[in-house]
Formats: C-alpha cells, structure tokens, sequence
C-alpha cells in the first residue's frame, strides 16, 4: 500500500510519509488508558488478515520514513472483526513513546504475516492448560481465553496474571469476568476458566511472584489442583526475560518438555517483546 500518511510532528507543519510496500494501514477504532504504565487499543482488521489465537504481528507509526516496527500479540480472539492490543508505556521507548498518545482515526501500521508459539498447535493433548503471565505478557492469552478452541482442547483452563500493583491487573479481570457472558463462548467457560491474580507491590487479595507461588506450592494448594504433571497439564508462559527464565526452568523441573509448532510438546514460552 503507496498511499500516504499525514503525521503532526511536534509544532512542525504536517509531514507525509509514504506507507511502506505490503503494510497494512489500519485506523484506531478506540484507545483505553488503565494506569500510567498500561493501554490496550482496538483497531480495524485488514480483510485479508488470518491469525491463530496467540500469535503476534509487528506494528508501527507513519511518522518517518523508516517507521519503527515492534513485535505485539494480538490480544483480541481469531474470530474478532478488530484487532486489539495490550500495551505498556515506555516513555523513550523508540516505538511506545509514540504508540501510547493514539487517538480513534489515527493510522497504525501493521506487517501482513503473523507468528510466534502461543497457539494451542505448539501443544500436545492435555486436560489441564495454565497460561502463565506477568504485566503486558497477558496479551496472547487475552486472545486464547476467548477463543473456541481452547475449550474444545482443554478441560480446565487456568489463567495467572501477576503484577506489582493492582490497577495492573484491571484489563485481564474484566476481561475474565465478560468471559461468561460472552454470547460466543460462554456456556463452554463457564466453571472451565479460572483466573488467578496477585500483586508483589501493592496488597491485594492475593500476592507474591508466580515463581516463589509455584515453589512453595502455594498456586496448587489455591486452586485445588495438583502440581504440573506432563500426563495431564499444558503451560504457555509470557512475560519478561527473568520470569520467563525463571518459570520455564521450574515447569522443567516437573519433567514437562518444552514444545515448538513444528514439534508439540508439553510447554511453550513466547520471547517477543515491545520496546
């Protein structure tokens, strides 16, 4: 796509800059603000466009001639007619810094071909699926939880969602308690989906780092459910480069295999990341 773009810059009079060829030029339908650190924001889906539930896509801004493409998970499920994503606000980020002053009617670019190994593909059958997560790490599950199809492969889905203060956490609660009521897949959530939430800075109902939840052996006494067996759970992990290290050696340790989507196995783990 030629067309062009106008982008104000700072004070300076409008400048165009041409749409790099096979991108996608898509509008900000709506922008939503949940702390000073996190947004999440939908935009229009290419016609063309196919993704699987948890994979991610790379984004960027018309505002240079070389715009700056980072790698971000399609939060919104395979079926949604938008596409939605779940941000954090890096203040020099080369991207985010930018990303994070959008408004509906602004242009986002987005790269046509889809990837990564948060899809259910990358999983061997198993009963029990956990989707392990730490701040804008949620994303990806953000699409599987709302997705047909991981109900039809699981049993019992668990969803952990770990951050340091609570308002952190508002974007993947209210999406867990729409879940429900959701007309597409409601009746196959319904008593399937659990969402375990903490904090490890501001006190809340529950706290601590999923790794040290994991150890102690405390996120199986909460959820009445054994430790990781690789007879029965699958687990898909998405956060920083620490914590990712951290619970991927820990799922290691219950004898669980990590999988890729030409070779299922019984874990995953995502390694893109914004910037």
């Amino acid at each position: 796509m030629n067309t062009a773009a106008r982008q104000e810059i700072g004070n300076a009079r409008p400048v165009e800059f041409p749409i790099p060829a096979n991108v996608h030029a898509e509008k900000v339908v709506s922008v939503r603000h949940y702390t000073d650190r996190l947004f999440s924001f939908r935009i229009t889906r290419p016609q063309s466009f196919r993704f699987r539930s948890g994979e991610f896509v790379m984004i960027g801004l018309p505002n240079a001639e070389k715009p700056v493409f980072r790698a971000y998970s399609v939060a919104s499920p395979a079926w949604d007619d938008e596409l939605e994503f779940y941000s954090i606000k890096v203040p020099d980020g080369p991207l985010t810094q930018h990303l994070q002053k959008i408004q509906p009617g602004d242009t986002v670019l987005m790269r046509p071909k889809p990837t990564g190994t948060l899809v259910l593909d990358a999983l061997t059958p198993g009963k029990r699926l956990w989707m392990i997560s730490t701040g804008t790490g949620l994303a990806p599950f953000a699409s599987l939880m709302r997705d047909p199809e991981t109900y039809e492969k699981f049993e019992d889905v668990i969803l952990t969602h770990t951050c340091r203060d609570v308002g952190e956490l508002t974007y993947g609660e209210e999406l867990s308690k729409a879940l429900v009521e959701d007309p597409l897949i409601g009746e196959l959530v319904d008593g399937r989906f659990r969402h375990y939430a903490t904090t490890t800075r501001e006190t809340s109902a529950k706290m601590g780092r999923i790794t040290d939840l994991i150890e102690s052996g405390k996120l199986f006494e909460d959820l009445g459910v054994p430790a990781f067996d690789p007879a029965v759970d699958r687990v898909m992990i998405c956060g920083s480069m620490d914590m990712i290290r951290d619970v991927k050696a820990l799922v290691e340790s219950f004898d669980l295999t990590e999988g890729a989507n030409n070779k299922p196995a019984e874990f995953v783990v995502e390694r893109a990341f914004v910037g």
